[in-house]
């Protein structure tokens, strides 16, 4: 039985849909708070994402365990009434059993969010069971047809973490057949970096697409759409990079010799921008235009 009673206007599922098949590739960046989500959008980005690092981290939990559901769901419930199209990381799915996750896409839905991503990387290091990851995808698409489900494998990522190996293409090819099999809407396969690989899973998925983790140093947004990219994530780059420039600027005030960073200080929000921030939350989602 489908879950589609409330929540967002048709025609925003459909918006979020047609940004992933346009002449551009998406580029998606990521909040971890209410600021950082509104900012994003007051800047122009039609469609953000939350990041799991970013949201548990932020509030001292540990990212991929679970411990941040209940701080997800209520940033989603807020940064959804933005007028932007709003995709949220719900780690492994905030549930044992696919029908628990299910009830939680569900519950985003009516809250006005239009995707979500669901990993099959487990906190122990391993990847969930096949068949038990292709039932969650299967069992969030029936009940909530309509939201576009970003379906994330960890073969390469679990790789990159441990400092192993990648597996060969065919092991994550596996598992992207399935999960499309089951209704996923796009493949996401973060640590996935080779070109020649991020090509032929492009071509591979056809329609389907495909979306990868800005990694610096080793992508481009324009080699991404070149090799047939549809979606291209920031992760928790940003929240790392707020991390990085707070703690710089904060040590660069205090010591001389350290690179000078206050002057930039003159060019950050004023206070009342900050504060201004707060005013663009909506009270009705179905009232905003992304597009």
């Amino acid at each position: 039985m489908s879950d589609t009673s409330d929540g967002p206007a048709p025609e925003r599922h459909a918006a979020f849909r047609r940004l992933h098949h346009g002449d551009r590739p998406l580029l998606l960046p990521n909040a971890w708070d209410h600021a950082s989500a509104a900012a994003l959008v007051r800047r122009g980005f039609p469609a953000i994402g939350t990041t799991s690092l970013g949201v548990a981290s932020a509030a001292g939990l540990p990212d991929a365990t679970g411990a941040a559901r209940d701080g997800t769901l209520a940033l989603a419930r807020g940064i959804a009434r933005l007028p932007a199209l709003v995709t949220v990381d719900i780690e492994g799915g905030f549930g044992n059993r696919p029908e628990e996750v299910a009830a939680v896409a569900a519950e985003l839905d009516r809250a006005g969010v239009v995707g979500v991503n669901i990993e099959d990387g487990r906190p122990d290091g391993t990847l969930a069971p096949l068949a038990r990851q292709y039932a969650v995808i299967e069992a969030v698409k029936e009940r909530v047809p309509r939201l576009f489900v970003n379906a994330r494998t960890d073969t390469h990522w679990l790789a990159a973490i441990d400092g192993g190996t990648p597996p060969s293409l065919a092991t994550t090819a596996e598992r992207i057949e399935a999960y499309v099999r089951a209704g996923a809407d796009g493949i996401f396969v973060p640590a996935l970096t080779d070109e020649q690989d991020i090509g032929a899973l492009a071509d591979d998925l056809g329609e389907t697409p495909l979306n990868i983790l800005f990694t610096p140093g080793r992508h481009t947004y324009e080699r991404l759409a070149e090799l047939g990219v549809r979606r291209i994530s920031c992760g928790s780059l940003l929240f790392r990079a707020a991390l990085d420039h707070a703690v710089d600027l904060a040590w660069s005030i205090a010591h001389p010799g350290a690179p000078a960073l206050a002057d930039q200080a003159a060019d950050l929000p004023s206070y009342a921008e900050a504060q201004s921030l707060a005013d663009d939350f909506t009270d009705d989602v179905t009232t905003a235009d992304p597009t």
